[in-house]
């Protein structure tokens, strides 16, 4: 049974935050420094010296006016203040004055349109401070993105990483925002910046980052997919995150259930088997490729954990066949090892091995394995891995490494990932 894209899709977007959802709550203006307040003062006065800016006597009447207003909510009064204090101004330091008070006005009454509107005439004003200026355009950048105006999200996301490269949150925005513009592989590579930039301030990233970038990978079919996968569940393991991490990999190599059972043999170390679907695909491919032994314990420990139903027709025929076919199947294997190390190639030392693997007896799966890399006839890749399998059951972490890492080919990608549990193992 393979998964479906969409039905993976499903599992990774839950309990992950909504990037794609437009939500002013998710992406909203941070909150603006409050303006400066403009002194009462005759218009034949000169101007306050401040530390902001100067407001112009020319204009200095007309923004008080929208200045109260703006302090009493008069969403009546405001526009016709603001229209004749834009007509009034001057300099740059008024029409920043006026922005900021236009701003405020639209923080105040909620409205996302007339933000987007107040922050472009803060940055157009000529007044900002490059202290002020990463702020407006991350701000402006989101509230752009939260009105799907994409190519104007992207533009004002690329000035806010001008002034601030490794600028975390500013990186995630314009993630999505390439997503959304079609062009998947560089929002997936932005993600990966933000947390390559998190992680080397010696800061954990966070989960979201992880499984937004793998769903944005995933749903556009990128190579990337099970190398993110595998970062994400190396950053964040749990048995839900591996099962996960592993029907990606699955997926992703588009290969049939009996050439996934390594796969499936992580998930049960990793303890990510989860419901009948699971035991039944890693089970019926185990007696079919003839190791019954495993696919009892296997029956066994998913009967224990109540995870399957024993009365069911399913299980309890498939039980029988393998409790059938494995009696007096352990008692031989002993003969069977002698005769393999004797033989010339190392086919027979391949599948004794998987047979002693699959009872449990990792060291004596170990020793075979190591006899067949010296034998003719034998997938070096596929008998590295299973080495590397049996060490870590036999807690030869060290070994187990080095047998991992000798994997090439077809096989690497699922060596790195049983690397990934190795090194979570204490």
């Amino acid at each position: 049974m393979k998964l479906t894209p969409t039905t993976l899709a499903l599992v990774l977007s839950a309990g992950s935050i909504a990037f794609a959802s437009p939500a002013a709550a998710q992406y909203g203006m941070p909150a603006p420094k409050a303006p400066p307040q403009v002194p009462q003062q005759s218009a034949d006065e000169a101007p306050a010296a401040t530390k902001g800016p100067s407001i112009s006597n020319a204009a200095r009447k007309e923004i008080l006016a929208l200045q109260t207003a703006v302090n009493a909510k008069d969403a009546a009064t405001i526009p016709t203040a603001l229209a004749a204090a834009q007509a009034k101004a001057k300099s740059n330091d008024d029409r920043y004055v006026i922005a900021k008070l236009q701003l405020k006005a639209a923080v105040d009454a909620n409205d996302t349109a007339a933000m987007t509107k107040g922050v472009e005439a803060v940055l157009a004003s000529g007044y900002a401070q490059p202290s002020e200026l990463l702020t407006l355009y991350l701000g402006l950048g989101k509230l752009q993105y939260n009105a799907k105006a994409y190519d104007q999200a992207g533009a004002a996301l690329d000035q806010a990483l001008k002034i601030d490269p490794n600028n975390v949150e500013a990186l995630v925005v314009l993630g999505e925002t390439r997503n959304s513009q079609g062009r998947a592989a560089e929002g997936v590579a932005l993600i990966e910046k933000a947390i390559a930039v998190r992680t080397s301030a010696g800061q954990k990233p966070e989960e979201a980052w992880y499984k937004r970038a793998v769903k944005l990978s995933f749903d556009a079919k990128l190579p990337t997919t099970p190398t993110l996968a595998r970062e994400w569940v190396a950053a964040y393991p749990s048995p839900k995150n591996w099962r996960d991490a592993i029907r990606i990999y699955q997926t992703s190599t588009g290969l049939e259930d009996a050439a996934l059972i390594d796969s499936m043999r992580l998930a049960r170390a990793t303890g990510a088997l989860q419901g009948e679907n699971d035991y039944f695909r890693y089970t019926n491919t185990l007696v079919t490729k003839g190791f019954p032994g495993e696919a009892k314990a296997v029956l066994d420990e998913g009967f224990a954990a109540k995870a399957i139903d024993k009365s069911r027709a399913t299980f309890s025929q498939l039980y029988t066949v393998a409790s059938s076919r494995s009696q007096g199947d352990r008692a031989s294997l002993a003969a069977s090892a002698t005769a393999a190390k004797a033989a010339a190639d190392g086919k027979k030392a391949m599948v004794t091995a998987e047979a002693y693997y699959g009872y449990g007896d990792y060291a004596q799966a170990a020793e075979l394995y190591r006899a067949a890399l010296t034998k003719s006839g034998v997938d070096k890749d596929l008998a590295n891995l299973r080495l590397g399998m049996s060490l870590t059951g036999a807690g030869d972490k060290a070994g187990a490494t080095a047998a991992f890492k000798a994997v090439g080919g077809a096989q690497a990608s699922v060596a790195q990932l049983w690397l990934t549990y190795l090194a979570q193992k204490a």
